[in-house]
């Protein structure tokens, strides 16, 4: 669970959509992927939603609200700048291993053939034609298999799709060398030990996964909040990978809604919570309301 997480249009549509979502409003009400950032001398409101990175066609939830926000934002900031040409090159440089260790070098010998037989079977991949590959990533290609679909969805690039066609500038709250140097942060040997665990342990993952899912289908963010804080519970440390990035990322919220309507989409998981984006803003002077 622990990765588990365009140029302007109209200015009158952001006013419109302010008055429509008015009447949707429930401010005792957290039930919400959906928000609204306005106060504290902004010129326009803004909106904050909350992803799955990746999800089942079935289980994609994208409300008339939701269509509502994008249209009225005059750009979309993502957690990094997806449109960015050079960034998937980065990022497949940036799964290699560059120290002396091969990947196997990081388990015994019968852990490396147990692992390697678990991702041939869970994955068709041969780890044996990947002796380069940091065992993160190696966990994240795993954890990307609790989808239970072929081809999965992405809030991320059919977000992304619907900007770029309406011109919308497309911006992100930090770089890829900052996420590839939080992963980096986690010493090789404690994520194969991870990667172990979480080949032993793949059905609860799955089921864990599922429940997250329903989860965010019924837009529940207290209960999306009490599954990770239950993750943290049992050992992992997600304040590197949910608190600390969110305190960062509040400063850049505040610049880039300074002047213009902002679709903020990022992880579900960061939105609430004491630490969460929402609290943050909040603290921060902002009016920052649920839209249904």
């Amino acid at each position: 669970m622990r990765k588990l997480f365009a140029c302007s249009v109209l200015a009158g549509l952001s006013i419109l959509l302010l008055t429509a979502c008015r009447a949707e409003k429930t401010a005792t009400d957290d039930r919400s992927l959906l928000w609204q950032i306005s106060g504290k001398g902004l010129a326009k409101p803004s909106f904050l939603f909350g992803t799955m990175h990746i999800i089942c066609k079935q289980d994609y939830l994208w409300t008339d609200a939701m269509k509502k926000a994008l249209s009225a934002s005059e750009k979309v900031c993502f957690e990094m700048d997806m449109d960015d040409p050079e960034m998937f090159k980065q990022a497949a440089l940036g799964m290699e291993d560059t120290s002396s260790k091969a990947l196997k070098d990081y388990f015994s010998v019968a852990q490396y053939e147990q692992l390697k037989q678990f991702m041939q079977d869970s994955l068709g991949v041969d780890i044996s034609q990947m002796p380069d590959m940091k065992p993160m990533m190696l966990e994240m290609m795993l954890t990307a298999k609790m989808v239970p679909c072929a081809i999965p969805e992405s809030y991320e690039g059919n977000i992304m799709t619907i900007a770029s066609g309406e011109k919308k500038e497309i911006v992100g709250l930090e770089t890829l060398e900052e996420q590839m140097n939080l992963l980096n942060n986690v010493p090789d040997d404690s994520a194969a030990q991870s990667l172990l665990s979480l080949a032993d342990s793949f059905s609860k993952s799955k089921a864990q996964y599922t429940q997250m899912v329903a989860s965010y289908k019924n837009q529940d963010l207290p209960q999306l909040y009490a599954q990770v804080k239950k993750s943290k519970d049992e050992g992992l440390d997600m304040d590197a990978f949910l608190d600390e990035r969110n305190k960062k990322w509040i400063p850049k919220i505040e610049e880039k809604a300074q002047k213009n309507a902002v679709f903020f989409a990022v992880g579900a998981a960061h939105l609430y919570g004491p630490g969460g984006v929402i609290n943050l803003l909040r603290k921060a002077g902002y009016t920052v309301v649920p839209i249904k």
